[in-house]
């Protein structure tokens, strides 16, 4: 079972590229370490709770991105928990987990907002499966693919253009846009203000250097602002990014 979840394991990311973060909330305590560790080898960000009081704190908290619920626990009917999660986070998708199986539990379940059920004696690759699934659908987090980029806590995905540092959505202009990408796709490489010009404006190098330095100057008010510097000048030689320290 093992090796075939490493095989096919595509990681799914937040848009900040943090991991996926899923709330386990069922009272046998041998099943939700079982389950946690089967999400966090799918590189999930995992946190347990063992009863309903347990899990509204975590709600809070936590700010979970799925979360895998147990009708029954042993303070409070899950259905509750699932009304108190849909006040706090209306968009996230719910997995009931339980030992029922009767039909009209499941309509009650997805009638109240549930997204999807699964009943106890189940296989972990389903449950994983289902999650998934439900995440995919809900548009919270995707595969990670090859158009993103990082350099520390800098985030930047090339197909959709988006920014982030820290999770911060930073908003950049065009032009700010391709000299950072180039900037990360060469990280702690010295660039000279040429190979700049050449590879963002497409134009030799000749009297138009302050145009680079001018837009360094813009990418360091929105990347650097108040944070660990990432964008440095080598006198003389040009620009690089590194990790902040």
């Amino acid at each position: 079972m093992t090796t075939t979840s490493h095989q096919t394991r595509t990681e799914m990311l937040r848009p900040d590229g943090s991991p996926v973060r899923v709330l386990v909330v069922d009272d046998e305590t041998a099943l939700s370490e079982l389950l946690s560790m089967a999400l966090r080898y799918e590189g999930w960000e995992v946190r347990s709770a063992e009863n309903g009081a347990g899990a509204v704190r975590s709600l809070q908290d936590f700010r979970p991105d799925a979360v895998v619920l147990d009708v029954m626990l042993p303070d409070m009917d899950g259905l509750a928990v699932l009304a108190r999660l849909r006040r706090e986070l209306p968009d996230v998708p719910v997995l009931f987990l339980t030992a029922r199986n009767r039909v009209e539990d499941r309509i009650a379940g997805l009638t109240a907002g549930g997204d999807d059920y699964v009943a106890k004696p189940f296989s972990l690759e389903e449950v994983v499966a289902r999650l998934r699934g439900l995440i995919r659908r809900s548009g919270i987090a995707a595969p990670r693919g090859d158009s993103l980029l990082s350099v520390g806590d800098l985030l930047l995905d090339e197909d959709s253009h988006e920014v982030w540092r820290g999770g911060d959505p930073i908003h950049l202009t065009a032009t700010e846009f391709e000299l950072l990408r180039y900037l990360m796709r060469n990280p702690r490489r010295v660039l000279s203000k040429a190979q700049i010009l050449d590879r963002v404006w497409s134009y030799d190098f000749g009297g138009q250097a302050n145009v680079v330095e001018l837009y360094v100057s813009y990418l360091r008010k929105k990347i650097d602002a108040g944070r660990s510097p990432m964008i440095h000048t080598r006198r003389g030689a040009g620009y690089l990014i590194k990790p902040g320290e």
